[in-house]
């Protein structure tokens, strides 16, 4: 399991990512579009167009995870985008 401190944030990924994308192309949007470190003990969320599929990018210490969810009967519920905003809330 993670261990999150009092200090990790958790971003979420406003709008629609690509699901297909794996650890680098997760990785890349962290630092283009956040201009964040990926590698900073920060979570990063992000999720499909129908909202029913989650990604979660976490920095371990040791390595990248990547961790996916699958909601079957339902979707997830999150911020819109703000206009003049990078894309993330």
């Amino acid at each position: 399991m993670f261990g999150l401190g009092a200090a990790t944030r958790i971003y979420l990924a406003a709008g629609a990512t690509d699901m297909r994308k794996g650890f680098n192309g997760l990785y890349g949007l962290v630092q283009d579009r956040l201009q964040c470190d990926p590698m900073s003990a920060h979570v990063f969320l992000f999720a499909n167009a129908q909202r029913n599929r989650l990604k979660l990018l976490f920095w371990d210490g040791t390595g990248l995870w990547v961790c996916a969810k699958r909601i079957e009967k339902a979707a997830f519920i999150g911020p819109k985008p703000m206009l003049g905003k990078p894309g993330w809330c």
